[in-house]
This record gives structure tokens, sequence and C-alpha cells, in this order.
């Protein structure tokens, strides 16, 4: 076990070197970099102003750029600016973002909120609903029940989020019936101001639609790999075996089929939880106007802000290389016969 835990440590670090070479490689031929995102608003400001102004900010271009190379190291060779990010990025230091003159690590930091609220009732919304209904279903295998709600889950497994969102948004969000729901924001601007009830309920209430459009497309998986899971195992010799000796559906369900059926479910627990906070989507934060990690990366690419995009690459590649280890391991832990230091022998 020690020598797989040691394997799987070691491969990460080509894993992530490769990702982040990939990434900055491929930076270095996208057009439009910061330099010229920041003299570009430069211009579009001193535009905005009297002439003068616009034809002197005009006339010193060449050296405000070769200023602002010199202050974001954009003056060095690109095989020296990637040896110098991953030194930083052994020591944990993802940099400082070119157009908010914040930390990385800050920025993160401010838009986890957002992405663990959407992330948590997301995860817990999806197992808490997918795994009773899977359960349901392979009891009642072929039933009517079975097929509605199998169509039920594929119908909402096939709407886009972000399309469900728009519709959400004019039906129940002011769009053109109804203004039930808030349209941007995680909570009201007079949030601070209400009592504890009163904030919970209206943290809800801004997460209602949001959540939705996450959770109703993320229940289909679930539910049919919980389906087909207990279904194998009610096939199963043993299952044969304890129902010949008299035991009731419901002990053999309970006691047997579910322990050895959860075994995917529970394996792939870790990825699913922390995927939840860092797999978001853009579109629906853009749309409800919710400032998470999701909307951060969109911006970042469009902004063109390197180091905000290659921290935020290379934190949650690290993140999801250690929890799929994690999983890993959980397969020894919740099934014994796992033995990974038989492997190949």
């Amino acid at each position: 076990m020690l020598g797989y835990i040691l394997k799987r440590l070691l491969l990460m670090i080509p894993t992530l070197l490769g990702a982040l070479t990939i990434t900055f490689i491929v930076i270095q031929f996208v057009p439009g970099g910061p330099v010229e995102q920041l003299m570009a608003e430069a211009r579009a400001t001193q535009k905005g102003g009297d002439s003068d102004a616009y034809k002197a900010g005009r006339d010193s271009d060449a050296r405000q750029i070769a200023e602002l190379k010199k202050l974001y190291g954009f003056d060095k060779p690109a095989h020296v600016r990637y040896v110098e990010m991953l030194g930083q990025f052994a020591r944990f230091d993802l940099g400082k973002s070119f157009l908010q003159n914040k930390d990385v690590w800050q920025l993160i930091k401010e838009k986890l909120p957002v992405s663990i609220s959407l992330g948590l009732w997301t995860f817990f919304i999806s197992y808490l609903v997918s795994i009773p209904l899977g359960v349901a279903k392979a009891v009642r295998e072929g039933t009517r029940f079975d097929v509605v709600t199998t169509m039920a889950v594929l119908v909402g497994y096939a709407i886009p989020g972000f399309v469900l969102g728009v519709l959400l948004i004019v039906l129940f969000a002011g769009g053109t019936f109804f203004e039930w729901f808030p349209l941007r924001g995680l909570t009201s601007d007079n949030w601070e101001e209400l009592a504890w009830p009163a904030r919970i309920a209206d943290y809800l209430w801004h997460l209602t639609l949001p959540l939705i459009c996450l959770v109703i497309g993320s229940f289909a998986v679930m539910t049919m790999l919980t389906k087909n899971t207990f279904v194998e195992e009610m096939r199963k010799q043993y299952v044969l075996v304890a129902r010949a000796k008299g035991l009731s559906q419901r002990r053999v369900l309970y006691k047997h089929i579910f322990r050895n059926a959860l075994i995917p479910l529970v394996t792939g627990f870790p990825a699913a939880f922390i995927g939840a906070f860092f797999a978001g989507s853009v579109l629906i934060e853009t749309l409800f106007s919710l400032d998470g990690l999701g909307l951060l990366a969109y911006e970042s690419v469009v902004r063109r802000d390197y180091p905000v995009v290659l921290g935020s690459l290379y934190l949650f590649t690290l993140i999801g290389l250690v929890v799929k280890l994690i999983s890993d391991l959980l397969y020894v832990v919740v099934d014994p016969r796992v033995q990974f230091g038989s492997v190949g022998k």
C-alpha cells in the first residue's frame, strides 16, 4: 500500500508539469495579452477625455508598453518565465493578478463563499435525492414507476443548465411573467441588517433558481448508477441464498445488498464532494451574477490574466489528483478484497 501511494504521488509531478506546460505554451500564441488589454483600456479612457490627452497617450504607447512588459516580466524570454513560474508554484506561491493587483490566493478566497454555497447544496441535494430514487428504481425495475422516473431524469439531464436558467429567469425572476425570485447575487443588499431567520430565508431565496439549474442535470448519472449497481447486486448468488433462507426483502436489501452496492458511490464521494466546489458552471454564475470561482476563471481567460489562469489551474489540478488518490484508497477501506500491492503479480 505504501509503495502504491508513493508511486501515485510521484506520478502527480509529471501530470502537473504536463498540464502547466501545455497551458503555458498555448498562452504564448494567444493574441491580446495583458499588456495589450491594459493599453486598450488606457486608450479608451483617454479617448473619453479631451483630444490633447488622447494624442499624448497615443504618442507614449511605445514607452508605456515597454514599462508594462518590464513590470509584468514579459521582457524576459518565455523559458525564463516558465522556470520562474515553476519555482513559485513549488513554494505554493500562485503569483499576483495583473489586472486586479491582488494575490491569486486572495482572489480564490474571496470567490470561495459563492462556490462553497453552490457546491455544498448541489452535492447534498443530488445525493439525498438520487440514491433513494435509484434504490426505489432498482426494487421496482421494469415497472411504470421505473420507466416514468427514468424519462424524467433523462429529460432533466438533456436540458442544458443555462437554457433552463434563462427559462426560469423569464418565468420567475422578473423576465416576463413573475418576479418571485431575485436575479442577482447570493444575498440582498440589506442582508446584514436582517435578523438571522430572515438572513437564512433570504440566502435560500437567492439560491433557489441557480441550484435548480445546477442540480437538475446531476440527478440522471447518480440515479442510474445507483439503480444499476443495486440491480447487479440483487442478481448475485448470495442474494438468492439469503432469500432462500427466508430473510425478508427489506432485510436482504439493507443488510446485504446495500453495503456492497454502495461501494462505487462511496469511493466516488471525495471526488464528487470536492468537484462540486470547483466545477461550478460559468454560465450559471454569469447568468445569475454570482461571483464565484467559475466566473473568476472565465474572466481571467477573457482578460488574459495569466497568473490567475495558471495559478488556478495548478491548484485545481493538484486538488483533483489528491482527491483521485483518496478515492482509490477508499476502495481498500470499503472492500478489503482490493489489494493494490498484488496488482500485476
